[in-house]
């Protein structure tokens, strides 16, 4: 049974840095693309990043690239991404979700999804 369990949510001051995390004690995650889109209120869904199951290609959306970091330890079936430079913007839940490839990734088209994490961003 699939169980993707976010942490490292919370709230943080602009131009601070927070580090999510995702893992799965009873599933494989190896053979999936894995990533992080979030949601803010009122908007749609925003794929964020995501890493592809080999680890040796990611992806940013424009609004995220250079400020994140996503990485993967595929010994751990886990999950990473490092927030640095944190904006107002980026206020939203957070969601760690699987895909069988980048564009279904992009396209919102997850096989799983976790419970979601707030990070907030405000002085």
């Amino acid at each position: 049974q699939v169980q993707l369990v976010e942490s490292g949510g919370g709230l943080v001051q602009p131009g601070g840095s927070l580090r999510l995390s995702c893992v799965d004690s009873g599933f494989r995650l190896d053979y999936y693309v894995i990533g992080w889109f979030r949601q803010a209120p009122g908007k749609e869904r925003e794929a964020v990043s995501c890493i592809s199951s080999t680890n040796d290609q990611t992806w940013y959306s424009d609004s995220v690239e250079d400020r994140f970091t996503i990485s993967r330890d595929n010994a751990k079936n886990t999950a990473n991404l490092q927030m640095n430079s944190l904006k107002p913007e980026d206020t939203a839940v957070y969601y760690c979700a699987i895909a069988q490839s980048f564009h279904r990734f992009y396209r919102h088209e997850y096989l799983y999804r976790g419970q979601g994490t707030q990070i907030t961003v405000s002085s």
